[in-house]
């Protein structure tokens, strides 16, 4: 009796962990339900050394190409992890990732492989959310699910000068007889950069000078542009970082999306930091949140180094014929700083042509002389040297 007893006390208990893993299962729905028997067949794409020994890496000569997943479908990535020993200054921003779907010409991820995990500034940092992670030590972490109908390919290219002396990865992939459902998206993620973002003026001495305050911007003309897409799909979220060019806050400027070719947009915001979900300049410190952060916080000053991000997986942002995110580079776009940014969409096949790649030169942080506060001094110089 006591037995039973036990056995009907637990009864409720165990019914609550089984509906909470089915509501997690449920609400997120790239999350096999753990109570059910998946049908599915879970490989790996490895480094590891083929004959057993501990030699579990690959080696990217300058130039060179590596192919690290090559599989039929149907199937999904679920899966990436990375770690990488690179001598090279920047190598983050010099290693290039890139992913092709069913055997397409044109990738459609492509982006530097430290952008793609929210390392924008070129510099390794922690940071978490449900999506990607970078944990301690230099631990790259991708969990977006990546479905495909006939194929998958995974590359990373090295477009550094010095070889990229250990290359460590962990790709799980799953393979099923069952061919995936008729309307299902396709992962893509797409680099873009602007070094400088250009300010319709220099002559300003801060965010709060009349000459700013006083414009307007209803219709998204020079913002940054996160995305620009064409097809049938959603918009689920951006990694970015900003180098300042200026002083103050750089976070001025407003989130707008149009979509499906609208002159107006159908989403905007207040301000940076609260599209990124902080508030007051998110007050001088980091954070780290499931689908929102600061991980880094600069100074508001020339030369200091912010990176932020925002995921909508409540409600993905979708969009039929096209979509444009952007965003507002100060108010009314008055700033000059840099901005280097991963947008992370779904659609269907096939997509726009991606902007080309800045050479690798070019993607490299560096301070730019615009002109504005606390950037020219009395020789024409930045007041705040490059890092």
């Amino acid at each position: 009796m006591k037995f039973a007893s036990r056995l009907n006390r637990r009864v409720p208990f165990l019914f609550l962990v089984l509906l909470a893993v089915a509501s997690r299962a449920q609400s997120n729905p790239w999350m096999p339900d753990l109570t059910q028997k998946q049908t599915y067949t879970l490989h790996r794409a490895t480094s590891k050394q083929s004959t057993g020994g501990n030699a579990d890496y690959r080696t990217v000569t300058p130039g060179e190409t590596l192919t690290l997943l090559d599989a039929d479908g149907p199937g999904m990535v679920s899966h990436m992890w990375f770690t990488i020993n690179d001598p090279e200054p920047y190598h983050l921003k010099r290693i290039v990732l890139r992913i092709y779907w069913d055997g397409e010409a044109s990738p459609s991820v492509e982006t530097p492989i430290g952008d793609f995990f929210g390392l924008g500034t070129g510099d390794y940092y922690s940071w978490q959310s449900e999506m990607l992670s970078v944990g301690n030590t230099k631990a790259l972490n991708c969990y977006f699910p990546m479905p495909y109908r006939k194929h998958a390919r995974i590359t990373i290219a090295n477009e550094g000068k010095q070889t990229l002396s250990n290359l460590y990865y962990n790709i799980d992939y799953r393979s099923d007889a069952h061919p995936l459902p008729a309307r299902t998206l396709y992962f893509h993620a797409q680099y873009r950069q602007a070094q400088p973002n250009h300010g319709w003026t220099g002559e300003w001495y801060a965010n709060d000078d009349p000459l700013v305050v006083y414009k307007r911007n209803l219709d998204g003309k020079d913002n940054y542009v996160w995305l620009e897409a064409q097809g049938d799909g959603q918009y689920v979220g951006v990694t970015m970082s900003v180098l300042q060019n200026q002083d103050g806050w750089w976070g001025e400027g407003n989130d707008m999306f149009f979509i499906d070719g609208a002159p107006m947009a159908a989403v905007a915001g207040t301000g940076s930091e609260d599209y990124f979900l902080g508030a007051w300049d998110f007050g001088g410190f980091p954070f780290s949140y499931q689908s929102y952060g600061a991980p880094v916080v600069g100074k508001e000053e020339a030369g200091s180094r912010s990176s932020v991000y925002r995921f909508h997986f409540d409600s993905p942002i979708p969009f039929s014929k096209s979509i444009k995110a952007t965003i507002e580079h100060g108010h009314a776009n008055h700033r000059s700083d840099n901005y280097y940014s991963v947008a992370y969409w779904y659609q269907t096949e096939p997509h726009m042509a991606f902007p080309p790649l800045p050479p690798v030169d070019q993607r490299i942080p560096a301070l730019q002389l615009v002109g504005g506060p606390g950037n020219a001094g009395p020789n024409g110089q930045p007041t705040t040297p490059v890092r």
